[in-house]
């Protein structure tokens, strides 16, 4: 009986512990907390760096094709041989990658 009514008594204190509490546990861990927090930084800066290869991938890709649209004879001829592994009679073809 007398549990009962000291917590009558401390309401408010016991409400302030436990919405405390309540905060905390969700400031740390819940979905918007702290830890997906950084989770989620770590996949931001991941997709950049793809972002950043893709990139470089796509202005090389472009440059190849402007090659090609251009006929700049350089370039067909170097995929000509790559591709086909063509070569005069004469030549000795090194590959390096």
């Amino acid at each position: 009986m007398r549990l009962i009514e000291s917590l009558k008594k401390k309401k408010f204190t016991l409400f302030n512990i436990f919405f405390t509490l309540y905060i905390g546990i969700n400031l740390i861990g819940g979905e918007r907390g702290l830890i997906s927090y950084i989770e989620k930084k770590k996949i931001y800066e991941n997709l950049e760096k793809k972002e950043v290869i893709l990139n470089s991938k796509l202005k090389d890709l472009e440059h190849k094709i402007l090659l090609i649209k251009k006929n700049d004879l350089d370039y067909l001829d170097m995929l000509y041989r790559e591709k086909f592994r063509y070569g005069t009679k004469d030549e000795i073809i090194i590959k390096l990658r």
